[in-house]
């Protein structure tokens, strides 16, 4: 039986993401991890035979991590969906390179999107938000979608210091964002905000 190896596949992704983490995807090279796990960069390149490889093992390893981090139930939240958002903007705060990593990459490219808002990955999301505003599924996309862009403005601004982070301000803005999009999608534009 050959010796158990020392480095593991799922270190090296574990030391990716950390690299990725503190220091940015444009430090996340063979050599580096290498030197992370204190090893040669034979067992990193026995693992992964390319960096892009490597690569996409940390982004799925980051985008995994990020999902969980938006889907922590808040019990107190009113507004699921604005729940979410804030988790989002908080996330690009607390992990700006993760967030660049994630959404101002090559990496982000597989998926448009409009495609991302009106995927089935976007049901769980969309479910609860028709029942509470009465919105058909496609008016709750579409608000959905707005609220998104919104967001992910919010949160690239963030990640890339154009503007600091500031949770009470963020939330107004989503409620306001939020309130005035129904109105708009259910017509009623003498309603105020």
């Amino acid at each position: 039986m050959p010796p158990k190896a020392k480095i593991t596949k799922e270190m090296v992704i574990d030391a990716g993401l950390k690299i990725v983490r503190n220091e940015g995807e444009e430090n996340l090279n063979v050599r580096r991890v290498a030197t992370e796990l204190n090893c040669s960069t034979q067992p990193v390149m026995y693992h992964f035979k390319t960096v892009n490889d490597l690569k996409s093992s940390v982004y799925k390893l980051a985008d995994e991590l990020h999902t969980n981090f938006l889907m922590i139930p808040d019990e107190n939240a009113d507004n699921p969906l604005l729940s979410i958002g804030l988790r989002y903007i908080r996330f690009a705060n607390e992990e700006k390179n993760l967030f660049c990593f994630l959404f101002q990459s090559d990496k982000f490219q597989n998926i448009s999107f409009r495609e991302l808002v009106y995927s089935d990955c976007s049901a769980p999301i969309i479910a609860p938000i028709c029942e509470n505003t009465g919105l058909s599924e496609s008016q709750t996309k579409e608000l959905f979608e707005s609220l998104l862009i919104c967001v992910h403005g919010a949160a690239s601004l963030i990640a890339n210091n154009s503007i600091d982070y500031d949770n009470a301000y963020f939330e107004r803005l989503l409620r306001n964002t939020f309130t005035g999009m129904i109105c708009i999608i259910k017509g009623d534009k003498n309603e105020t905000v």
